[in-house]
């Protein structure tokens, strides 16, 4: 698992005992970690939420009347020192 992997899934983990129901999604330059906010989230379980997506490189919470609140992180992907960072013919 990538460095991003053991960081988005200790989130997810974090986020579960908050009382969320975390889904986790990687991709080629980020792991991504959602969940649905109940409107009875307790201030307690607020402050873990908050304290856990701290750890992410960015977050938010999405709330619309239609869908209620989906909270987001993303973790990204260690961005490669050397070789293909160009990609490919633009090695030197």
């Amino acid at each position: 698992m990538s460095a991003s992997g053991v960081t988005a899934a200790a989130l997810a983990a974090r986020l579960s005992a908050a009382g969320l129901s975390p889904r986790v999604e990687e991709s080629m330059q980020f792991t991504t970690v959602e969940a649905e906010v109940p409107d009875t989230l307790s201030a307690d379980s607020w402050r873990e939420v908050l304290d856990a997506v701290a750890d992410a490189d960015r977050f938010g919470l999405v709330a619309t009347s239609l869908d209620g609140r989906t909270l987001w992180a993303v973790v990204s992907k260690s961005v490669p020192t050397t070789g293909d960072v160009g990609g490919p013919g633009y090695q030197q």
